[in-house]
C-alpha cells in the first residue's frame, strides 16, 4: 500500500506474541533490508496509562516478550515504535494477566481512541518524519 507517497506494508504476526520477531526478521529481510528504523512496531505499554500513545526509537524493552523476539531477531532495538499505553495491574497482579484480560467497557473506549491516535502516529511517521511524530504526539495530554 502507498502511505504518503511511500510504500508500507502491514503486518500482523500470526505467530504467539512471544515469537514476534520470527515474522518481523522475514517482513524486514524481503522489504527494508538491514535498516532497522525503516520498522514500525506498534505495541501494548505497561508503563503507560491506559489510552496513550507515544512514539519513539529504540530504548529498553520494559519485559515486553514481543520486543524480545523482535531485538533477538534483529540484533537491535533500534527499530521505531508507537506504544499504546495498557496501564500497569494492579496489586500483584501479573503484567501477562493484565494484558490479556478483557477490559472494563471505559478502558476499551480509552483503547479504541487509542488505536485510532496511533494509526494517525503511524501516518505521520510516514509522511513527515520520527522527529515530527514525537514532537505531536509526544506532548499530547
Amino acid at each position: 500500500m502507498n502511505l504518503a507517497g511511500k510504500t508500507v506494508v502491514l503486518a500482523v504476526p500470526r505467530t504467539y506474541m512471544n515469537d514476534s520477531g520470527v515474522a518481523v526478521r522475514v517482513l524486514a529481510r524481503r522489504y527494508v533490508g538491514s535498516d532497522p528504523e525503516k520498522i514500525l512496531i506498534v505495541h501494548d505499554e505497561l508503563d503507560l496509562e491506559p489510552g496513550a500513545v507515544r512514539v519513539k526509537v529504540g530504548g529498553g524493552l520494559a519485559g515486553h516478550n514481543g520486543l524480545r523476539s523482535i531485538e533477538q531477531h534483529l540484533h537491535t532495538r533500534e527499530f521505531l515504535r508507537v506504544r499504546i499505553g495498557v496501564g500497569k495491574p494492579s496489586g500483584r497482579a501479573q503484567g501477562v494477566d493484565h494484558v490479556l484480560r478483557r477490559p472494563g467497557k471505559s478502558e476499551r473506549e480509552l483503547l479504541g481512541v487509542a488505536v485510532e491516535i496511533a494509526a494517525d502516529a503511524v501516518e505521520v511517521v510516514a509522511s513527515d518524519g520520527l522527529v515530527a511524530a514525537m514532537n505531536r504526539f509526544n506532548t499530547r495530554s
